[in-house]
């Protein structure tokens, strides 16, 4: 099973001591917060989009009165909280819940600006402490964030100890291209392109580089359903999207 160590993790290809990657993280999201949907847009040629949709089509929210709670995880800008919301009955809440001030900053003033304020609120925490009672939210979700995350194992174990019996946690990550051809083009444009945009759109080039060096030191799909199965998930699952650019991620709490 993957899983980082105590004493250093991965900054990018880089081994850093584990202490210290949670402010180089900071550090970039402060940097790109304005701006973060659109290089999405602009890296992914607006797939982000479909595969946030695909994460929420699983995620299925009550299209009633009903109550439900939902936990974003690393939302920050709110895009994954506005579309499910959008998707749910009235019953439906989601609280977002991000370590980057920056990042909720811009939530907030978009949920207000497109006046959702009431069922999307903010919440700055570390997802490797939630400040939140056990049993709280019927589901979590985390998208394109828990490779951020400097401890994966206790942040998993975490999102675990917060839904209610029978919650589901769904996760959206890169992962690994294994089709010919492809693995190569997405190497060159990664490596090549991105970092690129992100100096012209951002002025920081170095924080894309990180983004897409993050992304290959990320356990493979079979390697994470495994540490989601050690923090107590059951019925653990994972789809492969767009060739392997991302994968879904499924967990139960049963």
């Amino acid at each position: 099973m993957a899983q980082q160590t105590d004493s250093a993790t991965h900054f990018g290809f880089s081994s850093v001591p584990l202490g210290d990657k949670q402010s180089m993280v900071d550090d970039v999201f402060h940097n790109v917060a304005r701006r973060y949907d659109l290089m999405n847009d602009l890296m992914s040629g607006g797939l982000h989009r479909a595969w946030k949709a695909a994460m929420i089509a699983r995620l299925n929210p009550p299209r009633t009165a009903r109550p439900f709670a939902l936990l974003d995880l690393a939302g920050g800008t709110g895009d994954v909280a506005f579309a499910a919301a959008r998707a749910a009955g009235e019953g439906f809440r989601v609280v977002v819940c991000d370590i980057n001030p920056d990042m909720l900053a811009v939530g907030r003033q978009r949920a207000t600006a497109i006046h959702l304020e009431q069922r999307v609120s903010f919440v700055e925490a570390n997802a490797e402490q939630l400040g939140f009672e056990d049993n709280r939210f019927d589901a979590s979700t985390i998208a394109f964030g828990i490779r951020n995350v400097p401890r994966i194992e206790v942040a998993l174990r975490e999102a675990f100890r917060v839904l209610k019996p029978g919650g589901r946690f769904l996760c959206l990550e890169f992962s690994h291209v294994d089709l010919p051809l492809l693995d190569r083009a997405y190497e060159l444009y990664s490596f090549n392109v991105i970092p690129l945009l992100g100096g012209v759109v951002t002025g920081d080039a170095d924080a894309y580089r990180y983004l897409v060096e993050s992304i290959r030191q990320f356990p493979k799909p079979a390697a994470f359903a495994d540490m989601m199965r050690a923090a107590g998930f059951g019925r653990v699952s994972f789809e492969v999207l767009s060739g392997g650019i991302v994968a879904l991620h499924s967990g139960w709490r049963l």
